[in-house]
């Protein structure tokens, strides 16, 4: 469940408060207090909270489509990552012709896995250096201080 689901269900009251709700304008209408809360009475409904809105969307890999169900606020980015996939496995499909649909799929799947885990471990050198590098200033700072 998305953020934005969580926030539109916290947003909706749930059924017992409605009931009370309902039960405190019954109360009300009961001691006499007049015609407003008969109206207010009216007028509250029990809600549903919200359901995302999804849509089916075909997606073709490889020369094969797919159905997709996608919320519609992630469709721009399904596309982004198909196209990528895509381009991918017909790389893969010009270098092994023969290669049946799982297993050009299969492979496509190793093969990004791969490039991620090499982006992980580029990210973890950065770091590291840029550690190496911030704990080099400080000493290079601390024994210009002590030299001035």
């Amino acid at each position: 469940m998305t953020d934005d689901q969580k926030k539109l269900i916290e947003k909706q009251p749930n059924n017992n408060q409605a009931q009370d709700i309902r039960a405190q304008s019954q109360k009300t209408n009961s001691t006499g207090a007049g015609t407003a809360s008969t109206v207010s009475q009216a007028t509250i409904k029990p809600t549903k909270p919200v359901e995302p809105q999804i849509k089916k969307v075909h997606i073709a890999i490889a020369g094969v489509t797919y159905p997709i169900y996608c919320p519609v606020h992630e469709q721009e980015e399904l596309m982004s990552a198909v196209s990528y996939i895509n381009n991918h496995a017909l790389d893969l499909k010009k270098e092994a012709p023969s290669l049946s649909q799982e297993s050009l799929l299969v492979l496509c799947c190793l093969n990004l896995y791969e490039k991620i885990h090499a982006n992980q471990r580029s990210d973890e050198d950065r770091m590291q250096q840029s550690k190496q590098s911030e704990a080099l200033l400080n000493k290079i700072m601390k024994d210009a201080h002590s030299i001035l």
